[in-house]
């Protein structure tokens, strides 16, 4: 096991007030119900971002509960990486944006797009930044409002996402705490099963696209149910490979809170019992890069991380992304 270069000095996460409830999509005028959503999905409910909330609001309010829980200010920051799949700009990145809201002159700061795995890649490539040198304090953010890209009259996806942030600061490590072993991988040729058509440089925004919607998420379920518990299951050998432990030496497993059938099909390959698994799907829908990060602050706050603690973190996006890594409290 190798000895750990960064340590995640202090997590904060922000959540819109508004709620949206199963029941409510019938007001909507969606041919769905509570039971139809749970049963699948085992959601119940989905924070959702007003018209004043955006990424960069969200990401600071996280940010500042991270960097105060960390015991660090806005000078000391190196470097900000923010992981979201729904900037609230095409140009420049929202990363920019939260320095300046942030205050943080002296970082460098950029976003990462991998989708629901952001938050874990940003990780990774901190703590390499961290192993060349290059950094000693960094924040990194997973942050999305999924709200403004979702068809809200497309049953298959509405009902799915939730908007939110979760930061995290890395420092060096201290005492042997930290980052254990890490994982990610892609696979391009399934980009197709999940992605938004248009709205980029190739198909950019006209009339067209406004019609037929093409600016929204479009999602196979079937087909990305298939590949992300594939995807994740690979993840969390190849993390637990990587720091030389079982599953059963894992204290809490917290995977991308996406389906609650995923969760619980990633957990039984990782030899982890659904009592050492956090689930907050039910009360956040997918977040996608956010989910892990607010899934983490609330393990926290829940006394389900104690200090010695080992963590293993799995995420899956579109892409396809996977991610993974083994973190010690």
């Amino acid at each position: 096991m190798k000895r750990p270069v960064a340590y995640l000095a202090g997590i904060g996460k922000y959540a819109p007030r508004r709620v949206i409830r199963n029941n409510e999509f019938a007001k909507l005028g969606l041919d769905t119900s509570d039971e139809w959503i749970v049963q699948r999905t085992g959601i119940k409910e989905r924070h959702i971002a007003g018209p004043n909330e955006t990424n960069c609001s969200m990401s600071a309010a996280a940010a500042r509960t991270a960097m105060d829980r960390a015991g660090v200010h806005a000078g000391e920051l190196d470097v900000i990486i923010v992981g979201t799949a729904s900037p609230d700009r095409l140009l420049p990145a929202t990363a920019v944006d939260l320095q300046a809201e942030l205050g943080a002159t002296r970082a460098a700061a950029f976003d990462v797009a991998a989708a629901c795995s952001s938050w874990l890649y940003g990780l990774i490539v901190a703590e390499s930044l961290m192993m060349s040198g290059g950094a000693e304090t960094i924040l990194v953010v997973g942050t999305e409002k999924l709200s403004a890209i979702t068809d809200w009259s497309d049953r298959s996806t509405a009902v799915l996402f939730g908007d939110g942030a979760g930061a995290t600061i890395l420092k060096r490590s201290k005492q042997h705490k930290g980052i254990l072993s890490t994982y990610f991988r892609s696979d391009g040729t399934l980009a197709e099963l999940l992605y938004r058509p248009s709205g980029g440089a190739t198909r950019p925004f006209d009339e067209k696209v406004l019609t037929d919607k093409s600016q929204f998420i479009q999602m196979e379920g079937r087909e990305v149910f298939k590949h992300a518990v594939r995807s994740m299951s690979d993840a969390t050998d190849r993390a637990l490979d990587g720091a030389k432990l079982t599953g059963a030496e894992i204290d809490l497993l917290i995977p991308h809170q996406a389906n609650v059938r995923i969760i619980e099909a990633t957990a039984k390959h990782a030899g982890v019992p659904m009592e050492k698994v956090f689930v907050n799907v039910d009360r956040y829908g997918n977040t996608s890069s956010a989910s892990i990060p607010i899934a983490l602050d609330e393990a926290l706050a829940a006394g389900r991380i104690g200090d010695g603690a080992t963590v293993l973190l799995v995420a899956f996006g579109a892409g396809f992304t996977w991610a993974s890594m083994v973190v010690r409290f």
